[in-house]
């Protein structure tokens, strides 16, 4: 299966949230896909990421993950989604943070250089355990996604309008009309 990575595949607003989100439909397993499973896709995520990422100025240009370091990679992923997603949906998980340091306590010793994606999911990460406002991420009511919410009012309930929230009010708008045209 072949991806592109575009935009919309980094609306999560932090490096570490676009790295959980490769994951697509994470809880569906029937649709579930690892985009990092296709041929080339991890290794074509950071130029993608220096090009579409919230935190492109951080970090620059990212090199790849090396090969040897990519199982450690995946479970920092999975820590990250982990961790982030019981944070959002009942604001508990010491033991899950426990964890998810403990896994970039690893990865940042066996990251290849500061400037791998493995290093600078790391520091990604960190910076979102000390984010000031951590109420500010959420998951999409579409995709599943997490995704930091940087409007004004605090109401973003999509990763991103013009995919997510398209989809969804197409939806809304499609069961209105079919309950509107029911005998």
């Amino acid at each position: 299966m072949s991806f592109s990575w575009t935009p919309h595949r980094f609306s999560g607003g932090a490096l570490a949230l676009d790295v959980a989100n490769s994951v697509i439909l994470r809880h569906d397993d029937e649709r579930r896909t690892d985009r990092f499973e296709a041929s080339g896709q991890m290794e074509s995520f950071p130029k993608a990421a220096a090009n579409f990422c919230a935190e492109r100025a951080l970090f620059g240009d990212i090199l790849p993950v090396r090969p040897e370091n990519r199982p450690g990679f995946i479970a920092l992923r999975e820590a990250i989604d982990r961790y982030f997603r019981a944070r959002v949906l009942d604001r508990s998980g010491d033991a899950l943070l426990a964890d998810l340091l403990e896994v970039l306590s690893k990865v940042l010793r066996q990251a290849a250089s500061s400037d791998g994606l493995d290093a600078a999911t790391v520091h990604s990460t960190l910076r979102l355990i000390a984010m000031p406002d951590p109420e500010r991420m959420k998951i999409c009511g579409n995709c599943g996604w997490l995704f930091i919410d940087r409007s004004k009012n605090r109401s973003r309930a999509w990763c991103d309008m013009a995919v997510c929230g398209n989809r969804a009010k197409a939806n809304r708008h499609y069961r209105r009309k079919k309950e509107e045209n029911a005998p």
